[in-house]
């Protein structure tokens, strides 16, 4: 294990064979790997049990052996124990194999980042969205995962240069909504949340996953029409909590929807419950 500290991030790479990533290495050539963003506050990893238990299951539908939880538990050496950082883990299919090939018995590396973080306060009061013209493709392999080939979240994001913008919502060929670019898409209509299938396609967030478990939320496979008729809209994710839409923007930029900016009891309460699951206070 090395590291290397440098300004205000710090890294380690558990691999006895390299101090870096070579170009073999099959995460670099090819996407095989997964990876975790995971909010730390003062030095406590947020959501802990449930990034192990996404990564692990990633590692596991791509067939590489699972880190030791004493390398996955030495990765939180590189925060620096005070205030709000993100962590982030990376496990890439290390190198060997030919071609797209695995080797018949992989060695994979785990890589470890902490970088300093702030909310973003004013978007947690709400944001304007727009709707990506990309459509995601389907593929129930790799759906849920947060695997390494993220070319459709890049492809997307670079649809739009409007700082006012926060966000893009990804559809399916087919017109189902299934997540935003970075984040997962919940909204609320007469008394229940919903939120998209996830079972074709995104990645299944572990705030998502989470909030399944406090209070009930249908997975639906649903199209823009029903977050026209929600009273609430969200997107989120266990980095930067809750973020309501205001304004709703075609990819044209005509608008499609508006939310009104009053507290709405049911807003109010998932925040409550967000604030719980990531360790601060009710905002």
């Amino acid at each position: 294990m090395t590291a290397d500290h440098t300004g205000t991030t710090q890294e380690m790479l558990h691999d006895s064979l390299a101090a870096d990533l070579p170009m073999e290495d099959r995460g670099l050539a090819y996407g095989e790997g997964v990876f975790e963003t995971i909010l730390v506050r003062d030095g406590q990893p947020q959501l802990w049990s449930r990034h192990l238990a996404r990564l692990i299951r990633g590692c596991r539908r791509l067939g590489l052996p699972v880190p030791s939880s004493q390398a996955l538990d030495a990765c939180l050496d590189v925060c620096r124990g005070e205030g709000l950082e993100v962590l982030k883990l990376v496990v890439t299919g290390g190198s060997g194999g030919r071609g797209y090939k695995a080797p018949e018995s992989p060695e994979p590396r785990l890589r470890a980042r902490a970088m300093p973080f702030v909310v973003n306060r004013e978007a947690r009061q709400g944001i304007t969205a727009r709707v990506c013209e990309l459509r995601v493709a389907e593929q129930p392999a790799l759906a849920g995962l947060k695997h390494l080939n993220r070319l459709e979240n890049v492809l997307a994001r670079r649809e739009w240069t409007d700082p006012a913008i926060r966000e893009g919502l990804l559809l399916t060929a087919s017109d189902e909504l299934v997540e935003a670019t970075s984040m997962n898409l919940a909204w609320y209509r007469d008394g229940q949340w919903f939120t998209p299938c996830l079972d074709r396609a995104g990645v299944e967030g572990t705030l998502l996953v989470a909030l399944e478990a406090e209070l009930p939320v249908m997975r639906v496979r649903e199209g823009l029409s029903s977050l026209r008729a929600a009273e609430v809209v969200v997107v989120m994710n266990s980095v930067q909590g809750v973020w309501p839409l205001r304004t709703l923007l075609a990819a044209s930029g005509a608008p499609l929807a508006q939310w009104s900016d009053e507290g709405h009891p049911a807003l109010a309460s998932l925040n409550d419950i967000v604030a719980r699951l990531l360790g601060e206070p009710a905002y």
